[in-house]
């Protein structure tokens, strides 16, 4: 049974997707921010500020490679995680990746005072110029796009008929 991966830029429903579509296919959920700071015993603020973000973001690589020979999962990626292509084909080794599409000014009201997300904490504009550098990337790499602009039940609805899912 493949893994699934959820991705898409910070705000767009990941994690609370996640945990829904997994209870929905008895699968176990892992959010990878959430799993890095347990094993680092920091939270990602912290791990940006003492060791910057190139390290966190080989964390991140390690951590998708090592749950990539696992089975069963759904992943919710950081926002980040999907745009390296070295993480992608780790992804799709054992898993599909299901992007989830949300228009910038709704990810950007659910992050803006947001303090656990670094990339979160800059001026508008420059939150705006990395969603859409982020965007294409996205979309290139994505077996499934979902628009997610909706309630998470709807959008595991959406996940799960648009997909075929080995179970």
């Amino acid at each position: 049974m493949k893994n699934i991966y959820l991705y898409g830029f910070m705000g767009c429903g990941k994690s609370t997707i996640g945990k829904q579509l997994a209870k929905k296919l008895s699968r176990r959920f892992i959010d990878l921010d959430e799993y890095i700071v347990k094993t680092e015993g920091k939270s990602i603020p912290a791990i940006f500020a003492e060791s910057g973000e190139g390290y966190f973001r080989e964390l991140e690589s390690q951590t998708i490679e090592e749950l990539s020979a696992q089975k069963n999962i759904v992943i919710a990626t950081g926002g980040g995680a999907m745009v390296s292509l070295k993480n992608i084909k780790a992804a799709k080794i054992g898993g599909s990746l299901i992007y989830l599409s949300v228009p910038f000014e709704v990810c950007y009201d659910r992050i803006k005072n947001s303090g656990n997300r670094p990339n979160a904490n800059k001026e508008k504009s420059k939150v705006e110029e990395l969603y859409n550098s982020r965007a294409p990337i996205y979309n290139q790499h994505a077996d499934l796009v979902i628009d997610a602009d909706c309630s998470p039940l709807i959008c595991v609805t959406r996940i799960m008929g648009r997909m075929a899912i080995d179970s």
